[in-house]
């Protein structure tokens, strides 16, 4: 079975019954991360060196897209664990890689804080040397899996040199970790994202040279998590146009014994929003084109991908509401929940609004920092 066989196994069979009950409750999807685990779709980009399929961003962008479809919460989840597998592909140990590899580690980013808020590159947290510990103290503000993954790639203020920050592997369970409040939000219900407060908190190791995180989080973290980021934004506005479209065409007026979609104002919406979602999807791929090739413009494209697919994926799911009419605030549509879900992504860091300053700054010469 290929690793999209098998992604499709795990969708039809545990996915698309536990959605909805992931966002109406708030659950962390637990089965469907398991079983995505035992497909071997956790270290999907785990060097095969290490046990892993030794695939790269274009397949784990596959992956996020068609999990959005169905279940954003659970796309998240797997968009933060792939893009902190990329940062310890390159600088993590061993045997962690192999427990990734082998499905039984889920890991993710831990770099948002309350002080800093969607300005990630910049944490205020603080690491101090205690004998040959590593001791962390932050307010994190958002980590996606939080107390369900096994670990976090951390950042905090660098331990003893100048420099932005730098980057610390943590375990998820260690002394001195505490769950601020569990999320109980407007969407993406269902992925654990929560705050978490660190007390000193002993760090597993360090990830690259002391003072060195801004480079980590630029040369590997933002390209991942921007291509990925966008991925589920696709995902989530390929999933809305497929249940509006099957809802307008199974919906009839039965005293003219006509269908919605033979109404031409119906039409016209999901047209647009048929156009603006595979805009969005021509430039992810060219993104993840430029990112693969190397290109000259691999930096602005990252910029604006999460920007342009965030955007979009609030377009269409308001257009997918739109012409569902009220039949839309029924849970059984299905188009309610992407709707919410699809409202994250726009003001998850780096925000809509940062983007779009970053880009202003690239295009017209300026340095982004």
């Amino acid at each position: 079975m290929s690793w999209m066989d098998s992604l499709d196994h795990v969708m039809s069979n545990q996915l698309e019954a536990l959605a909805p009950e992931t966002d109406q409750h708030a659950r962390f999807p637990r089965p469907v991360v398991d079983a995505l685990a035992k497909a071997g779709l956790l270290g999907l980009v785990s060097s095969k060196d290490v046990g892993g399929l030794g695939l790269g961003l274009a397949e784990a962008s596959q992956v996020v897209a068609k999990l959005a479809q169905t279940c954003p919460s659970t796309a998240m989840i797997v968009c933060m664990h792939y893009c902190a597998v990329a940062v310890l592909e390159q600088l993590g140990p061993e045997d962690v890689r192999r427990d990734i590899a082998a499905g039984k580690h889920l890991t993710t980013l831990a770099f948002s804080e309350a002080e800093s808020r969607s300005h990630f590159w910049a944490p205020v947290s603080t690491a101090t040397q205690a004998g040959n510990d590593v001791l962390l103290d932050a307010r994190k503000s958002w980590i996606t899996s939080a107390f369900e993954a096994d670990s976090y790639v951390w950042s905090s203020k660098p331990l003893a040199v100048e420099g932005a920050s730098s980057i610390w592997l943590v375990d998820a369970k260690a002394e001195g970790l505490s769950l601020a409040a569990p999320f109980n939000g407007l969407g993406m219900r269902g992925n654990a994202s929560s705050p978490v407060t660190a007390k000193q908190v002993k760090a597993t190791m360090a990830l690259g040279e002391d003072g060195k995180g801004f480079d980590i989080m630029m040369g590997i973290v933002l390209p991942w998590f921007s291509a990925l980021n966008a991925s589920c934004s696709v995902g989530t506005m390929e999933g809305s146009l497929a249940r509006a479209i099957a809802h307008v065409g199974a919906t009839r007026h039965q005293h003219l014994d006509s269908s919605l979609a033979d109404l031409p104002t119906i039409r016209a919406y999901l047209a647009k929003a048929r156009i603006k979602a595979d805009m969005a999807n021509a430039l992810l791929q060219d993104t993840l084109a430029a990112i693969g090739g190397g290109r000259a413009d691999t930096m602005l494209r990252v910029l604006e991908v999460k920007a342009a697919c965030a955007e979009a994926a609030l377009e269409v799911t308001d257009a997918t509401m739109r012409v569902c009419g009220g039949a839309a605030f029924r849970k059984e549509v299905g188009v309610e929940r992407l709707f919410r879900d699809a409202r994250a992504a726009h003001v998850m860091a780096p925000t809509t609004d940062v983007l779009y300053d970053f880009i202003g700054k690239a295009i017209t010469g300026l340095p982004l920092f």
